[in-house]
């Protein structure tokens, strides 16, 4: 891998982990198509994304952090210091409790599937444009069944364990992290921005956690002689990331998602052609 190639990957880590069309999905196929993946150690792969994932989670905590404070803050103060009943609890306390009910799920999901998301089937392309595909299609039933009414202060447990049940959808390779959660938020007739606002906050544990869990066991797969491609598609990544939340926010206040809609399934329909013909090895 060179440096070009190291920068690629990570603008396309940083674009798609907040987009709801896949990152996995992307870097899989991108990684296939400039032939960086390995068949014999595909481990080595695994490791670079690990790497790479914590320039977007770099990202999320440099654009939410006076929220991140807000939160923690009010948090403790309403849990731990002065502890008040959940109903009298300020709206950044409840927000924190919101986040841990909605990581729940992707944790114990994530935990008991583990061995199954790490093999081969997060790098199986048929998988993946099935997913963008399908995933699509109900990102576009959300768009046509949705009400769009409710705003943050709206949310509430139930709401907020439905959304992190979502989650877990997104460990299927190709689905989408992000394209997941915004999804059930639709459905549960949250504003588009809202939904995407509390989809990237919920992604902080959950993309703290994996990310450094898989960056741990990934170190003896880590190539440290190509270090400064390591640090270069991490920082792309941080950057791409950070610009890319800022603009899906601004652009989800006056847009619907069908672009996203559209998107996913052309490329979806796009892989599964390659794969027939023979131009790229599942």
């Amino acid at each position: 891998m060179n440096i070009f190639e190291a920068v690629l990957l990570g603008i396309i880590q940083g674009l798609t982990e907040f987009l709801p069309i896949s990152s996995t999905g992307h870097l899989t196929l991108t990684g296939k198509l400039m032939g960086l993946i390995s068949t014999e150690h595909p481990e080595h792969w695994t490791a670079f994304i690990a790497v790479i994932q914590l320039g977007t989670l770099l990202a999320v905590l440099i654009y939410f952090w006076r929220d991140i404070v807000l939160i923690v803050k009010d948090f403790f103060a309403d849990n731990l210091f002065k502890r008040k009943k959940f109903s009298e609890q300020t709206f950044n306390s409840k927000l924190g409790w919101y986040i841990i009910i909605g990581t729940i799920p992707v944790v114990i999901v994530g935990l008991g599937f583990k061995d199954a998301i790490e093999g081969a089937f997060t790098k199986n392309l048929s998988v993946i444009a099935g997913s963008l595909i399908v995933l699509g299609i109900i990102l576009g039933g959300a768009e046509k069944v949705g009400e769009f009414t409710k705003d943050l202060k709206g949310l509430t447990w139930l709401s907020a364990l439905l959304i992190g049940i979502a989650q877990c959808f997104a460990l299927i390779p190709g689905s989408s992290r992000s394209g997941t959660t915004i999804t059930m938020a639709l459905f549960l007739g949250y504003k588009r921005e809202t939904a995407a606002r509390f989809s990237f906050l919920l992604s902080i544990p959950a993309v703290f956690g994996s990310g450094l869990l898989e960056f741990y066991e990934s170190l003896k797969f880590i190539d440290f002689s190509a270090s400064v491609n390591l640090i270069v598609a991490t920082a792309a990544a941080a950057i791409s990331g950070y610009l890319t939340i800022g603009f899906l926010l601004r652009f989800l206040r006056t847009n619907t998602t069908y672009v996203f809609v559209f998107y996913r399934i052309i490329l979806g329909i796009a892989i599964l052609l390659l794969i027939y013909y023979g131009l790229i090895i599942p």
